[in-house]
C-alpha cells in the first residue's frame, strides 16, 4: 500500500468530508464508498434482527432460551473462527470476501425456503444471526485495514465509521416499514439483496485500489504472508502477541461491563414501570407498554446521539487527543456513571449513564476497534482479529450472564451492588485500554521507521 499525495486537488464530495474528518486529495471516493458498504452491511443486520426476535420469541420458553444460546454461539465460534482462518490462509483478501459474504448471501436464501414448507427456524436462525453479525462486520474492518495505511485509517475511520452508525438507526427503520406490506420471511430476502450490494461495493473499492497501487496485489505480501500454523493459528496469534492479547481482553471486559449494565438498566426499567402502574402514573400505559415506550425513547437518543458523536468528534478526537487518549474515554465513562449509579438508583440516572456510555461504544469505541489493527500485519488483521471480535465479545458476554445468573441466584445482589462490581471491572478495563494505547503507539512508531 502506498500513502497518497497530500498535495492533490480536493474534489467538491472531499471538500465536503472534509468537515467531518481530515480527507486529502484522492481519498474522497474510496472514503464514501467503504462508508456506503459497511452502511449497507449494518442494514442487512437490523432488516434480519427484527425477524430473529420474531422467529425466537415465538418459539416456546423463547426469552429463556436467547440466554442459552449465546452460550452454544461462543461454542460454535471455537469451530468456525479456525475454519475462517483456513480460508484467509487459502485466499487472497477479494476471494476471500466474496466466497465468506456469498455463503451468508446463499443461508438468507435458504432459511427463506425451509421457512415456506414450515420448517420450525427459531433456534437455528438466531444462532445463524449472531454469527453472521460478529464475523461479517469483523471481516469488513479486517478489510478497511487492509486498504488504508494507519495515517490514512486514523482520518478516515471517523467516516467510514458513520455508515455503520447510520445503518444501525436506518436499517430497523427500513424493516419496521417493510415487515407489514411484505412480510417477515420476505425480509429475508430484501437482506439477502441488500448484503450482495454491499459486497459489490466492496469489489469495486478493492478494484480501485489495485488500479491506483494501494491495494492486494492478488496475494499477500511476501511479508505478510499467512502462515500454515494449523486450525488453532488465530488463537495462537492472540495469545502470543502482548498487542494482541490486550485488545482481547480489553474488549472481553468492555463486554462485561456493558453487557451486565444493561440487565442494571432492564431491572430497574421494570421495577419502574411496576411502580408506576401500581402508582396510577404510567399514563394508562400496562406494563409491557411502559417498558416498550422506554427502550423505544432511549435506543432512539443512543442512536441519535452516537451518529452525533461519529460525525463531529470522532475524528477531532483522534486528531488532537491521540489513540492513547480515546481508547480511555469510554472505560472513564463507564467508572464515573457506574459510580453514581452506586448511591443513586434511579431509573433517570441508570438511562442517562447508559446513554453516554452506549453512544460512546456504538461510535468512537467502535472506530478504535478498527484503529487498533491498522498497524498490524495481514495475518494478524483477517485471522486474529476474527478471533477477537467473536470468541473474546462472546466470552464478556458469558462472563457477564454468569455474573449476573450467580448475584441473583446465590447472593442476592442489589443493582448498587451490582453497580459496585462494575465499578471495579472498569477500573481493569481503563489500566487495560491504557497498556493498550501503549502498545499501539509503540507499533506505530515501528511501522513508520
Amino acid at each position: 500500500m502506498k500513502k497518497q499525495s497530500h498535495a492533490a486537488g480536493k474534489s467538491p464530495l472531499e471538500r465536503l468530508l472534509g468537515l467531518f474528518a481530515e480527507v486529502h486529495g484522492g481519498e474522497g471516493g474510496t472514503a464514501l464508498l467503504l462508508t456506503l458498504s459497511v452502511f449497507l452491511l449494518l442494514t442487512t443486520y437490523y432488516i434480519i434482527k427484527p425477524v430473529r426476535e420474531a422467529l425466537i420469541l415465538s418459539t416456546e420458553g423463547g426469552a429463556v432460551l436467547k440466554s442459552v444460546l449465546g452460550a452454544v454461539q461462543g461454542g460454535m465460534l471455537l469451530v468456525l473462527v479456525p475454519v475462517y482462518g483456513l480460508l484467509a490462509k487459502k485466499f487472497p483478501r477479494r476471494p476471500l470476501i466474496n466466497v465468506v459474504t456469498i455463503f451468508f448471501v446463499g443461508c438468507l436464501v435458504l432459511f427463506y425456503f425451509l421457512a415456506q414448507i414450515e420448517l420450525p427456524l427459531g433456534v437455528a436462525f438466531f444462532l445463524w444471526v449472531g454469527i453472521f453479525n460478529l464475523m461479517v462486520v469483523a471481516q469488513f474492518w479486517s478489510f478497511a485495514n487492509d486498504v488504508y495505511t494507519p495515517e490514512q485509517g486514523k482520518r478516515l475511520f471517523a467516516i467510514v465509521g458513520f455508515g455503520a452508525s447510520l445503518g444501525a438507526v436506518l436499517g430497523s427503520k427500513i424493516a419496521g416499514l417493510l415487515i407489514a406490506p411484505l412480510g417477515v420471511y420476505q425480509m429475508l430476502l430484501v437482506a439477502a439483496g441488500v448484503l450482495l450490494v454491499s459486497l459489490a461495493i466492496t469489489n469495486i473499492v478493492d478494484t480501485r485500489e489495485k488500479k491506483a497501487g494501494r491495494g492486494d496485489s492478488g496475494r499477500a505480501p511476501a511479508e505478510e504472508t499467512i502462515t500454515d500454523g494449523g486450525p488453532l493459528r488465530a488463537f495462537q496469534l492472540v495469545i502470543g502477541q502482548r498487542y494482541l492479547l490486550l485488545i482481547a481482553l480489553m474488549i472481553m471486559v468492555l463486554n462485561w461491563v456493558n453487557t451486565s449494565g444493561e440487565y442494571i438498566l432492564g431491572q430497574t426499567v421494570a421495577t419502574a414501570a411496576n411502580q408506576a402502574v401500581a402508582d396510577g402514573t404510567a399514563g394508562g400505559l400496562n406494563v409491557g407498554e411502559y417498558i416498550g415506550k422506554f427502550y423505544a425513547d432511549f435506543f432512539t437518543v443512543v442512536n441519535i446521539l452516537g451518529v452525533l458523536i461519529q460525525l463531529f468528534l470522532v475524528s477531532r478526537i483522534l486528531k488532537y487527543l491521540g489513540v492513547r487518549v480515546a481508547l480511555m474515554i469510554l472505560p472513564v465513562i463507564a467508572f464515573g456513571g457506574y459510580m453514581i449509579l452506586a448511591f443513586f438508583p434511579v431509573l433517570s440516572i441508570v438511562r442517562w449513564a447508559k446513554t453516554a456510555e452506549n453512544a460512546t461504544d456504538y461510535s468512537l469505541q467502535n472506530t478504535l476497534r478498527g484503529v487498533l489493527f491498522l498497524p498490524t500485519t495481514r495475518e494478524q488483521k483477517y485471522m486474529a482479529k476474527q478471533a477477537i471480535d467473536t470468541i473474546f465479545v462472546r466470552a464478556g458476554d458469558t462472563l457477564s450472564a454468569l455474573l449476573v445468573w450467580a448475584g441473583t441466584t446465590y447472593f442476592a445482589l442489589t443493582t448498587q451492588n451490582f453497580a459496585m462490581i462494575l465499578i471495579a471491572l472498569a477500573a481493569i478495563w481503563l489500566v487495560l485500554a491504557f497498556l493498550t494505547g501503549r502498545e499501539h503507539a509503540r507499533l506505530s512508531r515501528e511501522t513508520r521507521s
